[in-house]
C-alpha cells in the first residue's frame, strides 16, 4: 500500500480524524536571528535557509507520514546529510520496512540508525519497564543513544518533522526554534495533515502502512495504539500514560 491509497470517509477510506484546533500552551522560543518566514512560506524556502546557514544539519526521523513528506521535500532542496534513527528494539516490523524502502528511494542521504540488533531481552532495560515507567524506558532506549550520537556528531542545528496540529505540545512550534543544545528547525511547522497526505499522494511516497489503519503517529509497538475519532494524530502514543512526547523535543533532556 502506498500513500496514493489514502482517502477520505466519503472515498471509502479509513475515518481518520482530527481534534479542532488544539488549546495553545506556551509559545516555543523563535530564533531572533531567522528570517520571518510568514505562515504560509513554502518549506522548500525554510530548507534552503537551513542548508545555507547550518550546513551540518542533520535530520532525525522516525519515518511517520510528517518525516517521510520532509525527506522529500529535503531531497528536493539538495539535502545530502544524515538521517538518524532509533531502534528501540520495539518498532513495528512495518516502521522498520519503510526506513528501508526510503534509504533505497533516497540514496544521496546517508541513513543511520543507533542501535543496531536492539531486542526486547538485550538487557538495556527490564522487559516490562515500558509499562512500569515509560519514562525511563523512552530515556534509555531512545533519547539517550540519539543524545549521544549528537555529542559526538556536533551538529549546529536538527531538520526535523513536527508540525503545529499534532498534538498541543506542538501547537507553538515556529519555523526555527531555539532552546537545548542547538537550533531546532521545523519546516512543515504550519502543514496540516490533510496537506501532508495531499503531497504523499502527489509523490507517491512510501509512506508507512499502519498509518492507513489509524496509526497517525508511529512509535514502539508497546506504546502506540490507533487514533480515535476526535483525537489528535498523537493521542495514540502512551495512551492513558499521561505522557506524550518520548523526551527528545521536551523536557530537561531536550534536543
Amino acid at each position: 500500500m502506498t500513500a496514493a491509497d489514502v482517502r477520505t470517509p466519503a472515498e471509502g477510506g479509513v475515518p481518520l480524524t482530527t481534534e479542532p484546533r488544539a488549546p495553545r500552551e506556551a509559545a516555543g522560543h523563535v530564533d531572533p536571528t531567522a528570517p520571518a518566514f510568514a505562515p504560509d512560506t513554502d518549506p522548500l524556502e525554510v530548507i534552503a535557509w537551513a542548508l545555507a546557514g547550518h550546513p551540518d544539519v542533520l535530520m532525525p526521523s522516525a519515518f511517520n507520514l510528517n518525516g517521510v513528506v520532509l525527506l522529500d521535500l529535503a531531497a528536493r532542496a539538495g539535502y545530502r546529510g544524515e538521517v538518524v534513527f532509533v531502534d528501540t528494539g520495539y518498532h513495528f516490523p512495518e516502521t522498520l520496512a519503510t526506513r528501508d524502502r526510503l534509504a533505497a528511494r533516497y540514496p544521496q542521504m546517508t541513513f543511520v540508525t543507533l542501535n543496531t540488533g536492539a531486542h526486547p531481552e538485550d538487557g538495556q532495560t527490564p522487559p516490562d519497564l515500558y509499562a512500569a515507567d515509560p519514562d525511563a524506558c523512552c530515556a534509555v532506549r531512545k533519547v539517550a543513544p540519539l543524545q549521544a550520537y549528537l555529542r559526538e556528531k556536533a551538529p549546529s542545528a536538527l531538520l526535523n518533522a513536527r508540525s503545529r496540529d499534532q498534538a498541543t505540545t506542538r501547537a507553538d512550534i515556529p519555523f526555527v526554534e531555539t532552546g537545548g543544545a542547538r537550533v531546532k528547525i521545523n519546516p512543515l511547522a504550519h502543514w496540516t495533515r490533510e496537506r501532508l497526505e495531499a503531497y504523499a499522494r502527489e509523490h507517491d511516497l512510501p509512506v508507512n502502512p499502519l498509518y492507513f489503519d489509524g496509526f497517525l503517529s508511529i512509535g514502539c509497538w508497546t506504546c502506540t495504539r490507533a487514533v480515535r475519532p476526535g483525537e489528535d494524530a498523537r493521542a495514540g502514543r502512551w495512551a492513558g500514560k499521561g505522557k506524550t512526547e518520548c523526551g527528545l523535543w521536551a523536557g530537561e533532556n531536550r534536543l
